[in-house]
């Protein structure tokens, strides 16, 4: 369940955000040196799906980058988190965070996601 608003879905305690983000990779390295490091790029993606920050991520089409739709307190706070990807720490991607407020929902959104 999202309680639009708030991203609430099975959240800790005061852990409700209100902001909504669109965060965008751009490589700057060739797809080899981005392989290499795609294994780190995963557990980091891994830590803030745990953390309840990421919801959805996934490779650009044509694969120049990727995307994450993230929740999160601020701005701020978000771009702290994407600072610590292996993609953006080693200068491999640069990124675009979009902040958005989001005001509706389907209510199947994990139905329409396979």
């Amino acid at each position: 369940m999202i309680a639009i608003g708030g991203i609430c879905a099975g959240r800790a305690p005061g852990a409700c955000w209100r902001a909504m983000f669109v965060i965008e990779l751009v490589y700057k390295a060739p797809l080899a040196e981005i392989d290499s490091h795609m294994a780190a790029h995963v557990r980091f993606l891994k830590k803030y799906y745990a953390s309840g920050h990421f919801l959805v991520s996934g490779r650009k089409i044509p694969r120049d980058g990727g995307i994450i739709l993230a929740a999160g307190h601020d701005r701020e706070q978000i771009e702290r988190i994407v600072k610590e990807d292996p993609f953006c720490a080693r200068g491999l991607a640069d990124v675009r965070v979009i902040e958005f407020r989001a005001s509706q929902h389907a209510d199947d959104i994990p139905q329409r996601m396979v």
